[in-house]
């Protein structure tokens, strides 16, 4: 799929594809529009000709003659049928274009979701970091939907108005262009409030859109924290910030109605005066004989017809609006560039063998706070190495350069001596396995779960996997074995039962290098253990990198790099830092010490 950043998204870009059904579309139109021109016509001749006994002049009367003859019973015949025939091509035409636009609708708004989807998923990290998941909610739902509605409803819909409303100026023009502009005279003032109002309603209305984003954000922030919420009892605190959101979002949208309740009452007001000064010149006209009563009826249904797609147009102020500040809102997500981006003709990365080298790397995620600062070191094929140091001295950060979620400031990450800034994104992440320490599990069965690590696993995989990851000790106790739904973020399992699934996935990936956040935290002993013997099958043979704060569990590490301050501090096995007496000893201390206290208090 192509970039949307380097190749914008465009109404035009996004109805190309169905070009034929637009143009069927527009014949539809066409023939709705003919039909409304020729509405009044019937009752012009019935009156003129039949009732009057006046004889219709010009091309009108040489149809009549043709079909109907000179009889008033067979003309009156002929109307009737004709009032039939003109309300069968209006009925038809107006199904054709609802199904048109429908259908057009409905492929466009799948083609948008897909791609603000995927442009929303291959943003970096950085910018989901700053922003509400609520809103990007937003956007993929409501924003999209009111696009959708203004294409179904409103595009062919303001083509039809514009097609009748031109077609009637200019059949109006036929029968008194004095009269025409005497009605036309309002058209000026009619736009300009339209116009004035239109300005006003979008403002609002992209006031009503954001509001409503930030409160999807709050829903999906409480809905997704619900046990905090209930663990710390603030059910009622929680439901009080809602309601104030939702009333100041009550405000905002009772404001951006009243500009457009107040819009169609002065369209309406406008309109009466225009028809006013027709039915007062025109009354004049037919008792001075210079215009016959059924022109002046087909005119004043003209102008009634007229002043409509006016009013239409008006109307569709709304369904516009809310269109436009949806679609300012999708493309301020397409057009955001991504910070980590392939390079023109990007590679595919090779088979790695694990070599991780990072040369004089320094990063940060604004100018006035670096995280790193001119880290070196190099990691051997098979090799495990282990992060460890203060809360936020930029371990995590390290892996996520390795990983390039974000790029480095400066310096090279290199794997297997390759600059890994020129490979494809997706080859690179292919050959590196992630084991969390929140682990996160989606809504489905454990096998798709397991399966997630690799497309298209089979079977025999996923069991093995979770044999290897000592995870079949309690899925074969489930009622539906590797069939069992897990709720949501995994919810229904322990800890470690969520940690054994996460290694499993994992292991099915058969990746070279294997990172390792935190991955024993908060696991009970039995639990630690068996995910201890688990990660030792999955790390056999695989450059892995393990970050820890419990210092027990990086005591075998190949390599031990202490993080300070963005900086490498000490480097070195395990023995070793403790014969030195520096941070890492300092650290182990306050941890053994803190954990023999707590012992010897029990």
């Amino acid at each position: 799929m192509a970039d949307p950043g380097q190749n914008p998204l465009t109404i035009q870009r996004l109805l190309r594809p169905h070009f034929k059904s637009l143009a069927l579309g527009v014949l539809v139109v066409a023939g709705g529009s003919l039909a409304d021109l020729l509405q009044p016509w019937p009752l012009k001749i019935i009156i003129d000709t039949v009732l009057k006994g006046q004889a219709t002049k010009g091309w009108m009367n040489d149809i009549v003659v043709r079909f109907a003859g000179t009889q008033p019973l067979d003309i009156l015949r002929f109307a009737a049928l004709a009032v039939l025939a003109i309300a069968a091509l209006g009925a038809l035409c107006s199904y054709a274009e609802k199904s048109l636009t429908t259908t057009i609708g409905q492929k466009v708004l799948h083609e948008l979701r897909r791609t603000l989807y995927a442009q929303i998923q291959r943003l970096s990290l950085a910018y989901h970091d700053k922003k509400q998941t609520g809103d990007l909610i937003s956007r993929v739902t409501g924003d999209i939907d009111s696009v959708q509605s203004f294409l179904a409803s409103g595009l062919l819909s303001t083509l039809v108005s514009l097609l009748t409303l031109f077609g009637m100026i200019g059949v109006m023009f036929f029968i008194s262009w004095k009269f025409t502009l005497i009605a036309l005279s309002i058209v000026p003032v009619l736009f300009a409030v339209v116009f004035t109002y239109t300005r006003k309603i979008k403002q609002a209305s992209r006031a009503v859109r954001k509001k409503e984003g930030e409160m999807v954000s709050i829903i999906h922030e409480v809905f997704s924290a619900v046990r905090v919420v209930r663990a710390f009892a603030r059910e009622d605190y929680e439901q009080r910030r809602y309601e104030v959101e939702s009333m100041e979002s009550v405000g905002i949208a009772l404001r951006a109605r009243g500009l457009k309740a107040k819009l169609s009452p002065m369209v309406e007001m406008i309109v009466a005066a225009g028809t006013c000064m027709v039915l007062w010149f025109g009354a004049r006209m037919v008792l001075d004989g210079t215009l016959s009563t059924g022109s002046l009826i087909v005119f004043v249904l003209y102008l009634g017809r007229m002043y409509k797609p006016m009013q239409e147009l008006s109307k569709m102020t709304d369904t516009y609006t809310k269109a436009a500040v949806a679609w300012e809102r999708i493309q301020e997500v397409l057009q955001t560039k991504r910070d980590v981006e392939d390079i023109p003709k990007a590679l595919p990365a090779p088979s790695f063998q694990g070599n991780i080298e990072f040369d004089h790397v320094s990063f940060n995620y604004n100018a006035n706070a670096p995280v790193l600062r001119d880290i070196s070191f190099q990691i051997k094929p098979g090799q495990m190495a282990a992060l460890v140091g203060p809360t936020g001295s930029g371990k995590s950060t390290i892996t996520s350069l390795l990983a390039r979620f974000y790029d480095p400031t400066s310096g090279v990450v290199k794997i297997d001596g390759y600059d890994i800034s020129k490979f494809q994104q997706t080859s690179l992440r292919q050959q590196i396995s992630f084991v969390l320490q929140e682990t996160l599990l989606f809504h489905g069965t454990i096998a798709t779960n397991i399966a997630y690590g690799k497309a298209g696993a089979k079977m025999e995989e996923i069991v093995r996997a979770a044999e290897l990851a000592n995870a079949t000790e309690f899925i074969d106790r489930m009622p539906e074995g590797y069939d069992t739904v897990v709720g949501e973020r995994g919810v229904t399992l322990s800890g470690g039962q969520k940690q054994r699934i996460a290694i499993a996935r994992a292991l099915i990936r058969y990746s070279p290098i294997l990172i390792l956040d935190e991955p024993t935290s908060g696991l009970d002993a039995e639990s630690e253990q068996l995910v201890f013997e688990a990660l030792d099958r999955l790390m056999e043979g695989k450059t892995s990198i393990v970050i820890a704060h419990r210092l027990a569990t990086i005591r075998r590490a190949d390599k031990i790099f202490v993080i300070e301050g963005g900086k490498i501090a000490e480097t070195g096995k395990h023995d070793e830092l403790m014969a030195r007496g520096g941070l890492y000893a300092k650290l182990h201390d306050i941890q053994f010490r803190t954990h023999e206290t707590a012992i010897s208090a029990d």
